[in-house]
């Protein structure tokens, strides 16, 4: 059974970046393990290339080229830096070049294409048992990743929100004369709405629980950088939601009195209420295990990165807020790296 220093689980923008730094940090190659199923960029890739960005072109340059193990320097010259650095774009313009990078560092570190199914502590080592075989590691980051979270109404008939979200996959859906529920006032959610009403749809009936909030930009940091609009979205939000709404659009508050009669008369559903961490491995010795939210720390030689497990900070003006995205996570991990190498079991 080969072992490993450090085994990375998870192969999109988090788990990317924790090869990445382990690489900068003087990690050997050969003393990484790096496992997923796919390794191709993550949902990120896989799921929301046609989604448009919340984060600025040159934030997501900032994360590729913030890396010298990445060495993206060396990659062909992509769409994404043809654009302006202060506009948004779709992600998949970010994906093509994750994707590339991805190709790189395994070419460098030991790799399962495989899926982790447990985790256990022996003799100070971390037994990792895959669907295809066992290994041992000193130490484990959990770089899983995040799936949508759903309500639960069976009567209407669900259209994923990876589809609505996605204009030719939801050209497939039969949406003549439908009445559509989305639930939720997030990013996705201002996409998908606009996405709907280009359709032959007779009704779209937003469900929300509180007001809209933006995003605003000062001189160096972002209010309500993690949880309000921005880009394209925060446009459409302004003019069609806290504006006037266009035809076809109707809003109502779920804890209002009119509920359960605007629900009533939905025959579709698209949930756009945020996302809960991916299935991890079993950890039959505690079973479910929590994190430290400012450290990443979940167990002796056990951490997590990631939209799994975010940092969670507060801003200047002490909104608490968990911390999501591309340079958003190598900045935590360039914060945490140095307290994980000394953190074993």
């Amino acid at each position: 059974m080969p072992t490993y220093a450090w085994t990375v689980i998870g192969a999109g923008p988090a788990g990317i970046a924790a090869v990445g730094r382990l690489l900068d940090h003087g990690i050997a190659p050969d003393e990484i393990a790096w496992i997923d199923p796919a390794f191709a960029g993550g949902d990120l890739s896989q799921k929301w290339r046609s989604v448009s960005s919340n984060t600025i072109v040159g934030t997501f340059l900032s994360f590729l080229n913030g890396s010298a193990a990445f060495g993206f320097s060396e990659a062909p010259r992509t769409p994404l830096q043809e654009i302006d650095p202060e506009d948004t774009c779709a992600l998949g313009l970010v994906a093509d070049p994750l994707v590339w990078v991805t190709q790189r560092l395994r070419e460098r570190v030991h790799v399962l294409q495989t899926t982790a199914t447990s985790l256990s502590l022996h003799n100070r080592e971390w037994k990792i048992e895959t669907q295809q075989r066992e290994l041992t590691s000193r130490n484990v980051v959990l770089a899983v990743g995040a799936v949508p979270k759903k309500l639960d109404y069976p009567h209407l008939d669900e259209i994923p929100v990876e589809v609505a979200l996605d204009p030719e996959k939801l050209a497939d859906q039969s949406l003549d004369g439908a009445t559509v529920a989305v639930f939720g006032s997030s990013h996705s959610s201002m996409i998908v709405l606009p996405n709907l009403l280009r359709h032959p749809v007779k009704r779209v009936i937003n469900f929300y629980q509180s007001p809209l909030k933006y995003a605003v930009y000062l001189d160096d940091w972002i209010l309500f950088d993690d949880t309000g609009l921005k880009g394209r979205a925060a446009d459409w939000a302004r003019e069609n939601i806290d504006g006037v709404y266009p035809e076809r659009l109707e809003r109502c508050w779920v804890s209002g009195p009119e509920f359960r009669e605007k629900l009533d008369a939905c025959d579709r559903v698209v949930y756009t209420v945020g996302f809960q961490r991916r299935h991890l491995p079993e950890t039959p010795q505690w079973g479910r295990l929590e994190y430290n939210q400012q450290n990443g720390i979940i167990a002796p030689g056990l951490f997590g990165l990631g939209i799994a497990f975010p940092e969670y900070a507060e801003d200047p003006y002490g909104f608490g807020q968990y911390r999501v995205g591309l340079k958003k996570f190598m900045d935590y991990l360039d914060s945490i790296l140095p307290l994980w190498l000394r953190y074993g079991p």
